[in-house]
Formats: structure tokens, sequence, C-alpha cells
């Protein structure tokens, strides 16, 4: 690499398209189409008894209502499981449009397509839907307990369930490692469902040309190449007559991987019956109650320690809440289930989950996906081994690290890519020193003691995490460099706001040595790179980064070839400087990269009328190196895919002081710190900027917003004027500190960075308003009536030394 841009912290390339409202968002398209609109059960548990249409036809502008026994075969049939695993014996799907039984508020029943929005939307009012009203089964625990039942073949409600056992060294199981140990504690842990809420809600817009039977679909999703696969599947059409983009999209976190939704394959296959265009995009109510929530848990821990509060065995057994259905497998569960772990090595490690229906609002991956409760579990234990021992928190996190001598470091479990959880690289007693150093974690007491003569409550607390990144199977990456010199950057994931634009910018530039405003990047765009698995658990860099860098080395290497050839120079003593190839220590000899790449594609021989006439009854070239080689393509580009051995894993450590109001119980954030460490660098002011977001998504889930249900299903909150978010106000100041410790896993040593921020915060808000109340915290969120509750019911003791 002879450009310095990996590793810089460059402006991202996309803001000034996207903050003068330049962008182009689904609903930015088509503004001529067709507008599709559904009718959604009202009932979280109800029998489909009757529909009747016959109101709705006299509607002016009204083009077509469909109910699921319109469906083709096809279609007709239950979306994907898309990630099967042997645990999940029970997984079920829904229909695209509900078939005899709902079971969840917001699933659609009806489909309706009419000139615009507004009449679609009165069409939808006036279809009346005859239900028999089931009673519905709400709450984890009350599900695991009940004899109702969501889906009549499944008994218990439980779709999933899965033990996993790691001995500890002298072959003792967690549940003997636990009875041994010297002391001994057990407790219980909740966290409540939360939801990712991007700005923008999911969207589907859809063309078919009729004359070459071809369809093209934009959708505001995560994985453009998953969609089109499923939509040519669903509606018989060959894969080549299907193309899928991602336009902008207004954020995901998670919730847009789901594919295909039910109107990804419904407004396409209307638009094709139609031969019209067809849109719909998601109102804000629409997404409350029919897209996808996640975090819940209950969590019932054991933990066996000796003197030093070194874990000795620990038992973790996990209720987990998925919904009504599980099209995205029990991915989550098996996340928390391993990556609770964090940064230590335990004695013997024994975790069981199962994963129930209920019905509410299908559960996936959200930002951290499954991370969030695992952390919270490994780090309230750690906390309240620190207080039974009174001893200092972080002195029981750092007898129980891995140290940086002891990687790679095999937990013994297996991941959600089903390899081995070996943890690649990480100096994670380092982590500690830069956070403590950070937040002043060893005069904090001094601090405390201030505030309380002032009549003030403060409190700090910690978090540390271990975060799975940039797992497979694969990302791929496509580079050509045009005769005019510029290159084009083209992976097949998506981007929602990651500054792919950039980071991808970065790395061609620097590998092949050209100044960045020369390369573009294309993602999400199907007829650009057909194959991909999409955009989620912060792999993107890891992978199509890879990806991306590979193809510039075959781009590099050609042209270094072909210039050789035409300086007459062994390509060992080329470099490539701002778009020119160079002789090394020959300033005056060069090449421009654009005169190399029309070199790469010759439309003609040159003509050398002696050589010809020479070699013309010989039967020889007069060429002694063709220029192009046998086997090889013509132009100057290249094509590569990345495919890890495994997982590679980013690590950081969180702390954060606190403020309790006396009287209102009132929590504000005073200071909040981050140590990261993902690997080399790509862009570390894009890094910050995703810890940032990160950071302000985890307070609202540990402070404001979760999912409220009643017990009929009924989602109580579902509005922004209820759901509870946190604005700029409620944010601190986030102070960061990079680690880099390279993954020897990639040819670019890097690991994911974008749900970094959002994974401790739950566990470090509560670390750090237990110390400042002396009132353990043990369920999140926590808002100030919750905390006022638990002064009045609980016995204060003295909080743990910092």
């Amino acid at each position: 690499m002879t450009t310095k841009l990996f590793g810089e912290p460059v402006r991202r390339r996309e803001d000034p398209r996207l903050l003068t409202g330049q962008g182009r968002y689904l609903d930015d398209l088509g503004p001529d189409a067709l507008a599709a609109a559904f009718v959604r059960s009202p009932h979280a548990h109800a029998r489909i008894r009757d529909i009747d249409v016959s109101a709705a036809l006299d509607v002016d502008g009204l083009v077509a209502i469909y109910t699921w026994e319109d469906l083709p075969a096809l279609l007709a049939q239950p979306l994907p499981l898309l990630i099967p695993h042997p645990a999940l014996t029970h997984g079920r799907t829904a229909y695209p449009l509900a078939r005899d039984l709902v079971r969840h508020v917001g699933e659609p029943v009806v489909m309706v397509v009419a000139r615009d929005r507004y009449l679609a939307e009165d069409a939808c009012a006036l279809i009346r839907v005859d239900y028999e009203i089931l009673k519905p089964v709400v709450g984890v625990e009350e599900a695991a307990q009940s004899a109702q039942l969501v889906h009549d073949d499944v008994p218990g409600n439980v779709g999933a369930h899965l033990v996993q056992e790691v001995p500890s060294a002298a072959g003792l199981g967690a549940r003997e490692a636990i009875e041994a140990a010297p002391h001994t504690l057990s407790f219980r842990l909740d966290i409540e469902r939360s939801a990712s809420m991007p700005l923008e809600g999911r969207g589907v817009y859809a063309r078919w040309d009729a004359d070459d039977r071809s369809l093209r679909v934009y959708t505001s999703t995560q994985t453009s190449t998953s969609v089109r696969m499923a939509i040519a599947a669903k509606l018989g059409l060959p894969l080549p007559k299907v193309e899928v983009i991602a336009p902008d999209v207004g954020g995901g976190f998670g919730v847009k991987i789901v594919h295909p939704w039910p109107e990804e394959v419904l407004v396409p296959w209307a638009a094709m019956l139609l031969d019209r265009e067809v849109k719909w995009a998601e109102d804000r109510r629409e997404h409350f109650v029919s897209s996808a929530h996640e975090r819940a848990q209950v969590q019932h821990v054991r933990v066996g320690f000796d003197g030093d509060g070194r874990v000795l065995g620990l038992e973790v057994t996990i209720l987990h809440d998925h919904g009504a259905y599980t099209p995205y497998g029990i991915i989550v569960p098996i996340i928390t289930s391993t990556q609770l772990l964090g940064p230590y090595k335990i004695g013997a490690y024994r975790v069981e989950f199962s994963s129930i229906y209920t019905n509410t609002v299908q559960v996936t991956p959200y930002r951290g996906a499954g991370r969030p409760q695992a952390v919270f579990c490994m780090e309230r234990t750690m906390d309240h081994i620190a207080a039974h021992l009174k001893a200092d928190r972080t002195a029981v996190r750092e007898v129980n690290f891995i140290g940086p001598e002891e990687f790679p470091y095999d937990q013994g479990l297996i991941f959600q890519d089903g390899r081995p959880l070996i943890y690649d690289s990480g100096d994670y007693p380092q982590s500690l020193r830069m956070l403590k150093e950070l937040i002043g974690w060893d005069s904090f007491p001094g601090l405390k003691a201030r505030a309380a003569a002032e009549g003030r409550r403060i409190g700090i607390g910690i978090g540390c995490y271990v975060e799975g990144t940039g797992v497979g199977p694969y990302e791929g990456g496509h580079v050509q460099v045009t005769s005019d010199g510029r290159v084009h950057v083209s992976t097949g994931l998506t981007s929602q706001g990651q500054g792919h634009e950039t980071v991808f910018a970065q790395i061609a530039a620097a590998e092949l040595g050209v100044p960045l405003e020369r390369v573009s990047v294309v993602t999400g765009d199907t007829r650009r790179f057909g194959y991909a698995v999409g955009t989620f658990a912060s792999r993107a860099a890891v992978m199509s980064g890879n990806a991306i860098a590979l193809a510039c080395r075959k781009v590099r290497e050609k042209a270094l070839r072909i210039a050789a050839d035409a300086l007459e120079a062994d390509p060992r003593d080329l470099e490539i400087v701002d778009g020119e190839v160079k002789v090394v220590g020959a300033p005056g000899v060069s090449l421009p990269l654009a005169t190399v790449a029309v070199l790469s594609n010759p439309l003609r021989y040159a003509f050398d009328e002696e050589a010809a006439r020479a070699t013309q009854f010989a039967g020889a070239s007069s060429f002694d190196r063709p220029p192009v080689r046998e086997g090889e393509e013509p132009g100057l580009e290249g094509r590569d895919y990345y495919s890890p051995l495994r997982s590679t894993f980013a690590s950081g450590m969180h702390a954060a002081i606190v403020e309790t109001d006396p009287l209102t119980a009132e929590i504000r954030i005073l200071r909040y710190a981050v140590v990261h460490d993902c690997g080399n660098l790509i862009n570390p002011m894009i890094v910050e900027g995703q810890i940032h977001g990160g950071v302000a998504q985890g307070v609202g889930g540990a402070l404001y917003e979760r999912m409220v249900y009643d017990e009929h299903g009924q989602l109580l909150n579902a509005s922004f004027m209820d759901f509870l978010m946190p604005y700029a106000t409620e944010i601190p100041a986030v102070e960061t500190a990079h680690l880099q410790t390279p993954s020897p896993l990639n040819p670019l040593g890097i690991k994911g960075a974008g749900e970094a921020g959002v994974i401790p915060v739950s566990a470090v808000i509560a670390s750090a308003v237990e110390d400042a109340e002396g009132i353990g915290i043990d369920k999140m969120p926590i808002s100030p009536s919750e905390l006022f509750d638990l002064r009045r019911s609980a016995t204060p003791s003295p909080p743990a030394p910092s």
C-alpha cells in the first residue's frame, strides 16, 4: 500500500449528499406507483372465520384486494426459516398473508392496492374480518408454564432447547465446581423487550417489465442479494430476471436483515399481476406491531468462586422470548449463551436455554444481537462477587481475565457461525488499565465522598465485553479501473449509515495507490454484484473490506505486469503512487494507471510491417508477450471473495459515572468512557462515530426503551409518544480510547466495530446506579419510578468498594 489512507480519519464522503437532502430513500422512488396497504390483525391470537371485502369495492381508486386464498402455490407457503439449527426442533414461520390463524397483533391478513396510500387505507378500513378470539400467551415465564399454546403442535411453547457445557481443567462439571467452591451465589436477572426503531421503516417498490419478463425491486434491506433469491424462488422467476437494489437506507440495526419480509414478495407479485409499479412504505405503528423486536430474557445464575473472586463454576439458565415466529432461528439466544463468558476464563461453565413462543411480535437480531443480555449477565455476576467479597470490582475482573499471552484462546463452545469459539487476539488487562485512567477509577472514592457531603448521590460502574465479529460464510468484492483512471468498487452487502462508501474507498485507494477522490463505491445493487450474505453482526469491514483488498491486489498485480511490458521494466521495480505506475529510482519513467487500463483491453495488434513480414511464414506472432495472457480476461479489473476460518473477536470496556436524584430518583449520566479494540483501524473517526451511536442506543435500552404488552397481547406504547427514547440532552459526551490488537485471521488485521457501543451499556449503568444507591439492580431498563420503588422496598446495604 503506497498511499497512506488506511488508518486515517477521512471525513465521510456520504454525508454532504445525505445532509443536503440529496439522498434517495425508498419512499423517494416511484412517485406515480400504485400504493399497497395492509389489513393487520387487531388481536394477538385469533382464528380467521371470514373476510368480507364487499364494502371496500366501491372505494374510488381501488385496484385490487388480495387474501391468502388468492396467492399462487409457491407464495402461499410459509416464509423460509433462514437459519435452521438442530436445537430448533419446532421452528415456525408466518405465511405472507395469514392463512387461518393470527398469532400477534399486527400480522398481515389482507393486502390492498389502490391509486394512492390514502385510498388504500380507506379500503382497508372497510374490510371486515370475522375473528374467533383465542386466549393469547404473553410473557416468557407464563408461556413456559401455560397449557395454552401459540402453535398447537409445539408442546409447552418451547421452540428450541440447547445445553452447552465446558468442564474445568480438573474435569469437574459446572454444578460440581459450584458445590465445591468456597463461596456461592444465586440470583435472577431480567432484560425487557425493546426494538431497533430506525428512522426509516421498511419499504418495497417493484417494477415489472412484461416485454422481457424481468422484475426490478427496490427495498430498504440489509441483504439485497438474499431478497433477490427469495423473490425469484417465491415468484417462480429465473434469478437473472430479478434485480434487487437497496437505495439509501435510513437505518436498519438488524430489523431489515430478515429476508424476505412478507411485503418483499407480495409487492413484487402484485406488480407482476397488475403490470403496474407498486410501492409500500411502512408507517411507524406498522413498524411497532409488525416488524421485529429483541432483548427479552430471564436469566437464573449460580456461581461458585474463591476468596480472590476467581470463578470456579458458573451455571446460567435462560428463558428467551422469541415471539410468535422464528424466521431467523435461534441466533439471539445462541449468541447470548456463548458470548456470556466475555474476556474471562471460567473454571467450568454450563449454559441452558429454552426459546419460547409467545403471542407477540417475532424476535430477530437487533444491534448487539443477544450480547447486551450476555454482558448484563456476566458483568452483574462479577459485581455480585465483588459485593460479596467486599472487593474492588475491577480487581475481581482482573483476576479472571484471559492473559494476552494465552491467545488464541479456546472457550470450548460452538459459536453462532457453527465454528469453535476461539478468541483470536486481545489484551484485556491493558484495556482495563486504559479505562481506569480514562474514567479516573482510583480517584473516584474521593469524588464520591465530596458529593455525599453535598447531599448528592453518585456512583461508578463498569462493563467488559468480547464481541464475535466478521462471521462468514463469505463476502465478495469487484474492482475495475476504467480508461479514465477511475476505480469502481462494488460489493454485495448493503449500507445503512456505517460509512461504507468511505472506508471501502480508503481500502481500495490504499491498495492501488490512487487518490481517494478517484474511487467510487457501490453496495447493495445486484446488478453490480450478485452474491453476498448481508450487513449484520459487525461483519461488513472484515468481510467485504478484505474481499475488496484481495480484489485490489489482483488488479494491482495485473497493472504492474502490463506496465512492466510497456516500460520494459521488472514488475518488482514498479510502484503505484497517486495513480501513476512508476519505476522506483527513476522519477521520469512512469505510466498513468488510466493508460494501463487502456492497454489491458487491446482492440487490435500494434502494426509493425517489418516484423509481420518476417514472421508471416513462420506462423509466429509479432509479439513476444501477448497483451492478454491465456485464461486471462481483458480489462483492468478483479473479483475476489473472502471467507474466514472463523469469527474474529473484538473487545472493549465501558465505564460510567451517574448521579441519582435523592428525591425524584432521576438518573443522570455525568461521564461515559470507552476503551475499544477492533484490531487495525481503517478510519478512527468512523469507528468513534459508531461507538457514540451505539452508546446512545445503549442508553436508550438501559433507561428508557421497552415494549409494554398487556395480558391481551396488545402493545400499549406503539408510538413515539409513548415509547421513550433519549434525546441528545440525555446522552453524555463519550470519551474514547483505542487499543489495536490486530487479528491474525484476515489480511487487513481488522475486527468489526458496528455494535460495540451498545453492548455493555445496560450492565454499566446498572453497576453505576447500584454503586450510587447501595441497592441491587438486577433488572433493566430501570426508570426513576422503578428506582423509587426499589428504595422503598429494599433495605439499603453499603455499596461495594470501588
